[in-house]
């Protein structure tokens, strides 16, 4: 019998310690990997550290200044986002730096050999402790990160929803590790269901807050019998006298009958949902409410409609409609009517899978930089 071979990337009986690093060093590791470190994640890497820097007035300036001028606050700019410790190391090996490659180049000018090399080899030293150092806050934060997480998906339904016929599907991909997006879905009473999907301002932690903060006052306010237009309302109220100012929420809210079919819902400035009607047209569903936490003393009217048997209703947030290529062309809504006529036969369980697929397939190597989530809600047989 042969010698089993262990999987790749892990260290195994009859592997040689280079094969063992090599594998290491290179699984998972594409082509591809390397060409958006160099184009896109260092641009952006650039564009974070430059943000706050009035680029424009710099220009300005003539080259003697301007060049000088983005150096320095460009390394000002790096060196203030580090800890006062961090950031004095940072400054003494970058002028050890400067000192040590002046000295090499004096020496090789007056050719009085290779030259000393101490003051390079203390700078390289002292950057790559404040990179360790930085790296393990980082590692710690992922860990955390990962954590929230976890919390984050146990406060959505993790299958699909069933009753009286109808069936509702979620899906969710966030731009971080947590994100700002919710949906939820709620039995009210007997052949009555409610769902709702929101989109915090904000992605990453502050916006998984909010979107905890939101959750836990939809589920009370639910619980103590409010409904519709009133339940949204208080909801409003409570977010106006608890969030930031700057932080605000989309929402739309349905209440459905399962056993006829209708719909009553309110769209708080929400991305339009659609219905795809079994005879091939698409009726949008628009905002007819103001944003949460705006105004603590906005109303919220309610609209009616209905799912017939083979209609599909597809809920869904900015980050898809909003997803952009290296183009920066937008997937748009005119994209997402088309993919569904397109796939209108297609099970409900995997048509937002494709969708989301299709939107990814659209924004290629860009980054995503928003949340998305889709829901989708069919009457079948």
């Amino acid at each position: 019998m042969g010698k089993a071979k262990s999987p790749r990337g892990k260290p195994g009986k009859g592997r040689s310690f280079f094969s063992n690093l090599f594998d290491l060093f290179t699984q998972g590791v594409t082509g591809k990997d390397f060409k958006n470190m160099v184009d896109r994640d260092a641009r952006e890497a650039l564009q974070f550290y430059m943000r706050e820097i009035d680029i424009d007035e710099i220009k300005l300036r003539p080259w003697y200044r301007k060049y000088p001028t983005i150096v320095w606050r460009g390394f000002a700019a790096l060196a203030y986002r580090l800890s006062p410790v961090r950031r004095i190391t940072f400054a003494v090996a970058t002028a050890l730096f400067m000192f040590g490659y002046i000295q090499l180049l004096i020496f090789k000018a007056n050719r009085e050999g290779p030259g000393n090399i101490s003051l390079l080899l203390i700078s390289f030293v002292l950057i790559f402790l404040v990179l360790l150092l930085e790296l393990r806050d980082k590692l710690a934060l992922k860990g955390d990160l990962e954590i929230a997480r976890e919390i984050q998906s146990g406060l959505v339904p993790e299958g699909p929803f069933q009753q009286d016929g109808f069936h509702i599907y979620c899906r969710m991909r966030p731009a971080n590790t947590v994100g700002g997006d919710y949906y939820d879905v709620i039995e009210l009473e007997a052949h009555r269901l409610g769902f709702i999907i929101a989109d915090v301002a904000g992605k990453g932690m502050p916006a998984a807050l909010l979107t905890a903060l939101l959750q836990g006052s939809f589920r009370t306010l639910i619980t103590a019998g409010h409904r519709n237009s009133d339940l949204i309302a208080k909801l409003n109220a409570y977010l106006c006298s608890s969030i930031p100012d700057n932080s605000l929420v989309t929402l739309f809210y349905g209440e459905l009958d399962t056993l006829t079919g209708n719909l009553t819902y309110i769209n708080a400035g929400h991305n339009a949902p659609m219905i795809l009607r079994e005879d091939q047209t698409v009726e949008q569903l628009r905002s007819n409410g103001l944003i949460l936490g705006f105004n603590p003393d906005a109303s919220f009217p309610a609209a009616t409609t209905r799912i017939d048997l083979e209609d599909r209703l597809l809920l869904y947030t900015d980050g898809i409609s909003e997803a952009f290529n290296l183009n920066e062309e937008e997937y748009g809504e005119e994209r997402i009517e088309a993919f569904l006529l397109k796939h209108q036969k297609h099970p409900a369980n995997t048509l937002i899978q494709s969708l989301l697929e299709d939107v990814l397939l659209h924004s290629g190597s860009a980054r995503i930089k928003d949340d998305m989530t889709l829901m989708v809600v069919s009457q079948q047989t």
